[in-house]
């Protein structure tokens, strides 16, 4: 399993979320928002975002935080 995480450096969700990830062995790629990627990209992929973090597991859009947590709850 693989995930892609949109994510900002500051954001205390976006390091739940990595944490969570890397607590169940999944590879994730983090797009850093302001870095290497922008908030338009990241609309582009996920259009009502309106926060961060948004996941994908294996090209499949699961939300923020929460409904990371809700999959893979301990």
């Amino acid at each position: 399993m693989k995930a892609i995480i949109w994510s900002k450096q500051t954001c205390p969700f976006c390091v739940q979320a990595k944490n969570l990830l890397k607590s169940h062995n999944i590879e994730f790629e983090e797009r850093l928002i302001d870095q290497n990627w922008t908030r338009e990209q990241m609309l582009e992929a996920v259009p009502d975002a309106k926060t961060v973090p948004q996941i994908f597991l294996d090209d499949e859009y699961v939300g923020g935080f929460t409904d990371l947590r809700e999959r893979f709850p301990d």
